[in-house]
């Protein structure tokens, strides 16, 4: 630790230790924890370590942690879990670091041994299941949607949030409600084509990501990201077989089901020969982008991972570099712009999104304050961690407020979800759409909202 840094507190190891923290698997790298000289700039931008100010829930701390694992100086507990747990993997401390720590690895690999190592309580294992076995699959969370579209479309949702008995509720189940996505159809619009033709001279063939929240719950999302490719050139390619990129395992620390997809996905695209894939949601583009390493000790994959996150593009990347060849009517709004964390953190991309909605005329586009804090959102963090993601959610709220814009935008779901549920909680029914709607309805002269 750096000289006058917080002492880590943790508990003094028995002279029998019940669990090793780390077995010879895919431990965190001692090389990459060496790498770590506790300077301490990583403090300010921990989302964690603003909230308590405890150094055990900062980045620093928690590969310090890492070290008395490998060092056989911790022992593998609730309390010892715990500090991993709490973090959102939003990778700020990346961005931060003068060092060039690869947290991002480090918390992967440590979040991997605990998954298979932990035992949770009956609760959260039976929770964390449940999760895993819907959110990943499109159907599945197809037909899971169908309550919450009967409880939107009776009413039921508006007089339960009228009254007080959604307090009632537990924390997990208060906070499952108020991020839950409007439904606007009891069932999906299902995809018919796989190619989309460019307009004009092709520029490039596209493949695209669909996604698995995004298709079921976002699907106007991905409309306009076919419109806005085609308008500009771009042949799209849009597999309907395509399943789950792992985005959501790979952060939890569910690794192989993670490689499974991250397989999966690779043949899907692999036989449509494709300049580059397109990925309009950031938590899915910072996983696809990282293939060759997760894929690494993969005989079969590990080369062909490596060339597959090559080809991996965020949106924003993609339209950046293609001189625009459509007109954008004019849209005179205030915009406020929220970095979504796996794109400005993970991706390093923060220059091109903005750059495409100054493009609108009369678009004003507007800083959130704390642009590098996360919201909270983070994967599946705000369903398993609900109190820090709804601080979170809060806190980032208010600097939206403060911008007095009159739309959210951002490039991720899981960010306007959570940060629009603490709007309303605060009673501001602020759209939050993701920017490539509002490019589109530039492009198209049709109304956004």
């Amino acid at each position: 630790m750096a000289a006058g840094s917080e002492q880590i507190e943790v508990p003094a190891p028995s002279q029998r230790l019940p669990l090793a923290v780390f077995d010879g698997h895919r431990p965190p790298s001692a090389e990459l924890v060496s790498e770590c000289v506790h300077c301490g700039f990583c403090l300010p931008a921990c989302p964690t370590y603003l909230l308590w100010g405890r150094e055990a829930d900062s980045p620093r701390g928690r590969i310090y942690l890492m070290k008395m694992g490998l060092d056989q100086q911790a022992q593998l507990d609730a309390n010892y879990v715990s500090h991993f747990d709490t973090c959102l993997g939003c990778m700020a401390c990346l961005t931060a670091c003068p060092s060039g720590v690869k947290y991002d690895q480090l918390i992967e690999a440590t979040r991997a041994q605990i998954e298979r190592r932990h035992v949770r309580s009956r609760w959260e294992r039976l929770f964390r299941r449940l999760m895993f076995a819907i959110l990943p699959y499109p159907r599945r969370l197809a037909f899971a949607a169908l309550p919450l579209w009967a409880y939107q479309r009776s009413g039921l949702q508006r007089l339960l949030r009228r009254s007080n008995l959604l307090k009632l509720l537990p924390e997990r189940a208060r906070m499952i409600e108020a991020i839950a996505p409007t439904v606007r159809r009891a069932w999906p619009r299902r995809e018919t084509a796989e190619v989309f033709p460019a307009i004009g001279q092709r520029r490039l063939r596209v493949g695209m990501l669909l996604g698995c929240v995004q298709r079921v719950f976002f699907d106007e999302v991905n409309r306009s990201t076919i419109s806005v490719l085609q308008a500009e050139g771009c042949e799209v390619v849009a597999p309907i077989a395509q399943g789950c990129c792992g985005a959501l395992m790979l952060h939890a620390g569910q690794e192989e089901s993670a490689m499974d997809f991250a397989r999966r996905m690779i043949d899907t695209f692999d036989a449509m020969q494709v300049d580059v894939i397109a990925i309009n949601s950031a938590g899915c583009g910072s996983a696809m982008k990282e293939y060759g390493h997760l894929l690494r000790d993969d005989p079969d994959y590990a080369q062909r991972a490596k060339a597959f996150s090559a080809k991996c593009r965020d949106l924003s990347e993609i339209l950046g570099e293609l001189p625009p060849r459509t007109r954008r009517s004019p849209m005179p709004m205030r915009v406020a712009f929220h970095d979504a964390c796996h794109l400005q953190h993970a991706q390093k991309i923060t220059a091109q999104p903005r750059q495409l909605l100054k493009s609108i005329v009369g678009l004003h586009l507007l800083e959130i304050g704390e642009a590098g804090v996360c919201c909270g959102s983070a994967g599946i963090y705000n369903l398993v961690q609900p109190r820090t993601a709804r601080e979170l959610g809060d806190r980032k709220a208010r600097h939206v407020l403060e911008t007095g814009a009159e739309v959210l935008a951002s490039a991720n779901p899981g960010c306007l979800l959570q940060i629009r549920a603490s709007l309303l909680a605060m009673g501001y029914d602020i759209p939050a759409v993701h920017w490539i709607q509002l490019l589109d309805a530039s492009i198209h002269g049709t109304i956004p909202l």
